[in-house]
């Protein structure tokens, strides 16, 4: 176990390395300056999309915008969100969570462009249904000679989309909360009994296809994300005369790396710090992945830049809002420096000092976040398999993702996490590569899009 922790260590080191850190985040700023900051003036409008304004019935396309956009929350938020900025913290202290915030402003603009490209060249897969996401864009948007990019983004996409790091965190957070307290022995044969359930929950729901997902949840995620804001913000409420002094150190110590633990992987403590924020914020949000594409590119719309304008949103409640959160429900309540938990565990931490019973709070909201995101997982890596073999072939993925939940219940925290993060890096790789490329087709398909929207609203002044 030994020598597999340290071989993903290394493949994980390996993968998000200086090069990587300059496509995600430059290219993301790229992105930015490209569209000239336009998407970021449309976010009324984004919101509008969203609440189900310009939904078409009539449109091309599976699910409506919000069922997109909850279906791709479904998988970004959940263990990205409570065991990421824990890990996050745990690792670089308050500082991290500064760099997380430029991984969401930056994933915006990126989300924008990728999502939009999703709607804007859609495929066809082998059953003749039409499909989104980065391997679509690439051979519809790049042509045949790309191809390579969309074959190692699916085959990378079909690793990523293993629930590993959720499984693992929920079984940790069940040992942890439920088990231990009231006297259990957690063992191998427990863990395996939370991994059986866990596949006979995720089977029931995952051969209902997309639009037995999106309908799931698109009901639970906003509730949960309801009572997780309101149990947070009641722990901001008991320590609010901490809130101010650690919401000013996520500034000060995002340039000082005063807590950075480990190794210092490129650019002294300052570099470590930097990547770690980065790398925890694109797992939390996903931006430049390549996996919220797959969601969005099944909207039911003819609007490329609607779809673009709804899956931007996604940074700023994932990231912005829900991580912030959690990051600062874990400094104010002081057990970022009172234990050694990292993960969940260190979450479940601040929930039980902070209140009574809060740790059986959070065991509810991690349920209904890591089931979600079993759901939504599961569609991708089909989607990732049904590109490479064929649409009739891709239940296949299902038994090697049941699988994975067996393996990840039964596997150490540190090499989930560091497997899932090289697999992405190696995912971004692609998704970033052409989105950059076909990124001039983005912005006129923005521009043209925003003239329609101002002559409609002059002749309705009209």
């Amino acid at each position: 176990m030994e020598s597999l922790n340290q071989l993903l260590k290394d493949f994980s080191s390996f993968a998000w390395g200086l090069p990587l850190l300059i496509l995600l985040i430059g290219g993301g700023l790229y992105l930015l300056i490209r569209s000239q900051f336009l998407p970021f003036r449309y976010i009324g409008h984004a919101i509008s999309v969203l609440r189900g304004k310009y939904d078409d019935p009539n449109a091309a396309g599976q699910i409506s915008h919000f069922q997109a956009l909850t279906t791709a929350l479904s998988s970004t938020i959940g263990m990205g969100n409570i065991a990421g900025v824990a890990l996050a913290i745990s690792v670089g202290g308050p500082g991290a969570m500064f760099w997380m915030w430029v991984s969401a402003i930056v994933g915006m603009s990126t989300k924008f462009f990728t999502s939009t490209l999703a709607i804007l060249y859609r495929g066809k897969d082998s059953n003749g249904e039409l499909q989104g996401g980065p391997m679509y864009f690439i051979t519809e948007g790049l042509g045949k000679n790309w191809k390579f990019l969309a074959v190692m983004f699916s085959i990378f996409g079909m690793l990523g989309a293993l629930p590993v790091v959720n499984v693992n965190q929920l079984k940790q957070a069940i040992n942890d909360i439920i088990l231990i307290p009231n006297g259990v022995e957690v063992n191998f044969n427990t863990n395996l009994i939370i991994a059986a359930v866990l596949v006979l929950f995720t089977t029931i729901v995952i051969l209902g296809g997309i639009k037995r997902i999106s309908a799931i949840a698109s009901k639970m995620v906003p509730s949960m994300v309801l009572l997780y804001f309101v149990l947070v913000l009641l722990i901001l409420g008991i320590n609010y005369s901490e809130v101010p002094r650690y919401f000013i150190m996520i500034f000060t110590d995002a340039f000082e790396a005063n807590y950075i633990k480990g190794d210092a992987m490129f650019g002294g403590m300052l570099g470590a710090l930097i990547l770690l924020g980065i790398k925890r914020g694109a797992f939390s949000n996903e931006a430049g992945i390549g996996t919220a594409p797959m969601a969005h590119g099944a909207a039911r719309t003819d609007e490329p830049v609607r779809e673009g304008l709804v899956a931007m949103l996604g940074p700023v409640i994932d990231t912005l809002i829900v991580c912030t959160l959690t990051a600062l429900a874990i400094l104010v309540t002081g057990v970022w420096q009172t234990t050694t938990d990292n993960g969940v565990s260190l979450t479940a931490s601040a929930f039980k000092d902070a209140l009574p019973h809060g740790q059986y709070l959070l065991m509810l909201c991690v349920f209904i976040f890591s089931i979600s995101s079993l759901f939504s997982y599961a569609y991708y890596g089909t989607k990732c398999m049904s590109f490479l073999i064929g649409a009739d072939k891709k239940h296949y993925y299902n038994y090697l993702y049941i699988s994975s939940i067996i393996l990840a219940a039964t596997t150490e925290f540190e090499a989930m996490i560091n497997f899932i993060d090289g697999v992405f890096a190696f995912m971004a790789i692609p998704t970033m590569v052409a989105t950059i490329i076909l990124a001039p087709k983005v912005v006129k398909e923005l521009k043209s899009y925003t003239n329609r929207l101002k002559q409609a609203k002059n002749e309705n002044r009209q």
